[in-house]
C-alpha cells in the first residue's frame, strides 16, 4: 500500500500512486508547491560518499520522526519553490544505494516507499519519489558518519517547516516513551477522550451527538506559534458539514495537549471539537430535532429524525480523521466511536456526578415523522438516555470522504439507531449505497449535493 500524505495528495490532485509526470512537472514556479514540513526536493541523486549518505539518512529520519513526507528527486528548487526539471536515472543500482544507506544508517531503519515517475518522451529517466509515513517505531536516529563537526550529539532529527531541527534530548525522552505506550489500551484512550470532552459540555441539557476517533498507530501534532497560526487557519476553513459550503467554526484555541475548536453558535448549543496531539480528536454535535411540551411549557419529550441523527456522523467522521492523519502524522487503523445522550448528565461517566439542583434528563427518542401529519411515527414508545456503538477503522476510509466513509456511517448508525428499534437505518447500506431522499428535511438537500460531487449516488 503507498503511503498516504493528505496535503501532498490535495496538492497534486491525486494520490501518490496515481502521479504522472505532466502533474509533476505542473508545479514549476507555484508558490503553493513550495517546500515544508512534509515536502522537499531535490535536484540531483544523493552523492555516494560519506557527506550524501549522511544527509539521505537525515532527510528520511527528520519525515518520519515528524508528520511523514515527500521527497521529489529530479527538481530543482529556488528558495523553496520548485523551480526547473532536473531527470534523474530510475535505474535499480540506484534504488539498491538507496535502501542500503536507509537501511545502515538510520537506527532503528526508517521505513520508506519509493514510486518511480518516468519521463514518457525518455524511457529510463524522470523523477523518484520517496514517500515516508510517520513511523510508530520512532524516534529514528541518523547513525551515518558525521560528515563536518556538530553540536546534536543525539542526532536524531525532525522536519520543521522546510528545515531540519534536532530532537533534543527531553524531545527523545518523550517519543521514546510514546513508542511504548503506543501499544497500551486504545479502549481507554477512547473513554478518556470522550469523557474530556463530556465534562467540558457538562451543563448542557439537550440531545448531542458526540463522535471519537482515537488512532491505533499514534501522531504527533506539534504545537507552537508557528504551526498554531497555520493549524487555526486551516480549520477555520474546513467544512465541516458536508454539502454546504460555508465553514462555521469560530474559535480556535490552545488547551492541554490539544486544540479546541467551536462554532460560533450559542455557547448553550454550538459544535464543540477537542483535536488532541497524538491524533486522538472528539466532537459533539448538538441533534436538531422537536420538543413536545406539556400543558406547563416545560419539555417532556425529545425526539429526532434517523437523518437527523446520520448527517451529523457523516460530518464528523472525516473531519477527525483528517485531523488524525493529516495534522498529527497518524496513520492505519482507528476506533470509532458514536454516543447519543438526551443531555450531558445522561452520558455514563456522568452517573457519579450528582447535581440535586439540575432537572432531571428529558426522555429521547429517535422517530420518523409520518409526512402526511408531520407527526412522529415511533417504532416503539421507549426513550434511551444514551446509546453507543464502535468499529474499526482505516483512517484514509473516513478522511477521503468516499465510499468507505458511507460504508462506515452505516456500521456505527446501524448499531447506534438499533437501541431505538430500528433494524437498519435505511439511509445508507452497508455496502456503501446512499439514499439522500431518505434523510430529514433539514438534511437531504445537503447529503444529495455533496454525494453528487463526489459521485457517491
Amino acid at each position: 500500500m503507498v503511503t498516504r500524505l493528505g496535503r501532498i495528495e490535495g496538492l497534486l490532485g491525486r494520490r501518490l500512486d496515481e502521479l504522472d509526470y505532466r502533474t509533476i512537472t505542473e508545479l514549476v514556479g507555484a508558490p503553493e508547491a513550495a517546500e515544508g514540513e512534509d515536502l522537499d526536493y531535490k535536484q540531483a541523486h544523493y552523492r555516494q560518499d560519506d557527506r550524501g549518505r549522511e544527509e539521505l539518512a537525515k532527510d528520511i529520519a527528520a519525515f518520519a520522526n515528524h508528520t511523514g513526507g515527500l521527497l521529489v528527486i529530479g527538481m530543482a528548487e529556488s528558495k523553496g519553490v520548485p523551480s526547473k526539471v532536473f531527470d534523474v536515472e530510475l535505474d535499480d543500482a540506484q534504488l539498491r544505494h538507496i535502501r542500503q544507506v536507509i537501511v545502515a544508517n538510520t537506527a532503528p531503519p526508517v521505513p520508506y516507499e519509493h514510486i518511480l515517475v518516468h519521463n514518457p518522451d525518455a524511457p529510463g529517466v524522470g523523477f523518484l519519489l520517496l514517500a515516508v509515513p510517520r513511523s510508530p517505531a520512532g524516534p529514528h536516529a541518523v547513525t551515518a558518519q558525521v560528515s563536518r563537526p556538530s553540536r546534536d550529539v543525539l542526532r536524531y532529527p525532525r522536519r520543521g517547516g522546510s528545515r531540519t531541527e534536532w530532537l533534543t534530548e527531553t524531545d527523545v525522552a518523550t517519543a521514546y516513551r510514546a513508542r511504548f505506550t503506543a501499544a497500551a489500551d486504545r479502549g481507554q484512550r477512547l473513554a478518556d477522550v470522550e469523557e474530556d470532552l463530556v465534562v467540558a459540555l457538562a451543563a448542557r441539557t439537550t440531545p448531542h451527538l458526540i463522535v471519537t476517533v482515537v488512532p491505533e498507530q499514534v501522531g504527533n501534532m506539534v504545537i507552537d506559534s508557528a504551526r498554531f497560526t497555520r493549524y487555526r487557519q486551516e480549520i477555520l476553513d474546513t467544512q465541516l458539514y458536508v454539502g454546504q459550503p460555508v465553514s462555521k467554526f469560530r474559535s480556535v484555541r490552545v488547551g492541554p495537549r490539544r486544540l479546541i475548536v467551536s462554532e460560533g453558535a450559542p455557547v448553550w448549543r454550538n459544535t464543540r471539537a477537542e483535536l488532541h496531539r497524538d491524533g486522538s480528536a472528539t466532537v459533539a454535535l448538538p441533534l436538531n430535532g422537536r420538543v413536545y411540551v406539556d400543558d406547563y411549557e416545560e419539555a417532556e419529550l425529545h425526539t429526532a429524525e434517523p437523518g437527523d441523527v446520520v448527517y451529523p456522523l457523516l460530518c464528523a467522521l472525516p473531519f477527525l480523521a483528517a485531523h488524525a492523519r493529516d495534522r498529527t502524522g497518524a496513520s492505519g487503523l482507528a476506533q470509532a466511536k458514536v454516543t447519543l445522550v438526551a443531555d450531558m448528565a445522561a452520558h455514563p461517566t456522568q452517573a457519579r456526578a450528582i447535581n440535586l439542583d439540575r432537572p432531571d434528563s428529558v426522555p429521547f427518542r429517535v422517530d420518523r415523522i409520518n409526512p402526511a401529519t408531520g407527526r412522529p411515527q415511533p417504532l416503539s414508545r421507549h426513550s434511551y438516555p444514551h446509546a453507543t456503538a464502535d468499529v474499526g477503522v482505516l483512517l484514509d476510509d473516513l478522511a477521503d470522504r468516499d465510499r468507505g466513509l458511507l460504508q462506515v456511517t452505516a456500521a456505527l448508525a446501524d448499531e447506534l439507531l438499533q437501541t431505538y428499534g430500528y433494524p437498519e437505518t435505511g439511509l445508507i447500506t452497508r455496502a456503501g449505497e446512499l439514499d439522500p431522499a431518505a434523510f430529514s428535511e433539514h438534511t437531504s438537500g445537503a447529503v444529495a449535493e455533496w454525494a453528487q460531487q463526489r459521485g457517491l449516488l
